[in-house]
């Protein structure tokens, strides 16, 4: 299958590794991954901040470099949400663009939809023998739903010692814009979620979400806690020969 990867324009400019795993895990399991050049933002800070005009070239310009493509992935829980949940919303106004967003959404998938839903995988051949916790961040489980596919992905990596995550579903406190606009119930509720991350003994805490994993991997290190973040696309390509 020929996949285009959607990196994430955070992924891009702060967590490359993600994405390179992401293209190393698809190539092992036989895939050919393209990369359009073209791709920016997905628009979601200026959607999420009330910036509707200044989202809407991010959207067309999205559905132009992706729309010859039968499947896009993106190492990004929100971002793909922003795609499937937002866009619509964003491009009601004009007739062509909705129409071409309408026939583009159903073809972007989160990492696991299309490991688990579209290539019908669970077991990717992957090696990571440490103690790992996953936190489900609120798009992957309250907009994309989820649900257990990254756990089902996880728990097939030979080696690792998955640990459950009290309160997983709670909200790290990240959520973009809002850590900056109310950063006292942000830190609380990091700081929540700190506690609970110790509280598993886990080395490695794992997400859908670099923007989360970039959150509470801040609070844990301020924090002199020596869990390292990591997406879950780098467990997923380790392996015995190349560990990550």
């Amino acid at each position: 299958m020929r996949v285009a990867l959607f990196v994430t324009c955070v992924n891009d400019v702060l967590y490359p590794g993600t994405g390179r795993a992401v293209v190393q895990l698809l190539e092992r399991l036989g895939h050919t991954v393209d990369f359009p050049l073209d791709q920016s933002c997905c628009g979601q800070l200026h959607g999420n901040s009330g910036y509707r005009a200044e989202a809407i070239p991010l959207v067309r310009r999205f559905v132009e470099t992706f729309r010859d493509h039968s499947v896009v992935v993106a190492p990004s829980g929100s971002c793909v949400a922003m795609v499937r949940d937002a866009y619509p919303r964003l491009a009601a106004d004009d007739p062509a663009l909705a129409a071409a967003v309408d026939e583009l959404r159903p073809r972007v998938y989160e990492l696991s939809e299309m490991l688990v839903d579209v290539l019908g995988v669970t077991d990717v051949g992957a090696t990571f023998p440490h103690p790992v916790t996953y936190h489900p961040t609120c798009h992957g489980l309250r907009m994309l739903r989820l649900g257990d596919r990254p756990l089902r992905l996880l728990r097939a990596v030979r080696g690792i010692d998955l640990r459950d995550l009290p309160d997983a579903e709670e909200c790290c406190g990240f959520g973009g814009t809002f850590a900056m606009r109310n950063a006292a119930v942000s830190s609380a509720m990091l700081a929540d979620k700190c506690r609970a991350v110790r509280g598993t003994g886990a080395r490695y805490l794992a997400a859908a979400d670099n923007s989360c994993l970039a959150h509470i991997g801040g609070g844990l290190t301020r924090s002199g806690n020596p869990v390292r973040a990591v997406h879950y696309a780098q467990i997923l390509a380790g392996t015995a020969e190349e560990p990550n």
